[in-house]
């Protein structure tokens, strides 16, 4: 039975940034500013989204690496409230960049947890091969959920006049390329260092 914990740094750091929202959603409010509130409100929802996942996860016995929480929470807080309500996105041109990389490196970590006791070797598999076909396995899974992101922000851009896909053909090409390159870079140093670690 497959048991992730929500550790105490998990809860700690949910708990930081969901004042600093709270704080935020008041400001908004006193000043008047609907966009950034409902930023904010979005932004404290979503920072519950890592607990679901992982309850998800136990009841479906699926393995989670023990930073799945702590990434994903400050992944929401970068993005959400640094990126939109603090308008990174605008002042630094390469901060989407910037989590388009870690959102492409970590998925592939993601990926090979959760084919721990989903996938088991064959006698006749070699190690090597075995392994290659999880990092291909892991790479794969980052570049779909990447794709299925940019099919999403441009969704939310047709039906509902948002402004996700900011620069057009070519955000979204960038996007895409960057998450490609450090999943097969994280790819690549995962398969040395499993066939390192089980020689």
């Amino acid at each position: 039975m497959v048991n992730n914990q929500s550790s105490k740094l998990s809860v700690g750091i949910a708990s930081f940034f969901e004042v600093i929202l709270i704080v935020t959603a008041i400001v908004s409010m006193a000043a008047r500013q609907g966009k950034n509130l409902s930023l904010t409100l979005l932004a404290m929802f979503c920072l519950i989204l890592p607990f679901i996942m992982t309850r998800i996860a136990n009841s479906k016995n699926i393995v989670l690496p023990s930073s799945f929480q702590p990434f994903l929470l400050i992944f929401i807080f970068l993005a959400q409230y640094l990126g939109e309500i603090k308008k990174f996105y605008l002042t630094f041109w390469w901060w989407d960049l910037l989590l388009h990389a870690l959102f492409g490196s970590f998925a592939v970590i993601v990926a090979l947890y959760a084919m721990k006791g989903t996938i088991r070797k064959d006698q006749e598999t070699t190690l090597r091969r075995f392994t290659l076909l999880k990092i291909i396995f892991a790479f794969c899974f980052s570049i779909a959920l990447g794709t299925l992101w940019e099919m999403f922000e441009f969704t939310g851009d047709y039906l509902f006049k948002t402004n996700l896909v900011k620069g057009g053909l070519e955000d979204t090409s960038t996007d895409l390329l960057i998450k490609i390159l450090t999943a097969f870079i994280t790819s690549v140093i995962l398969y040395f260092r499993s066939l390192k670690i089980n020689r």
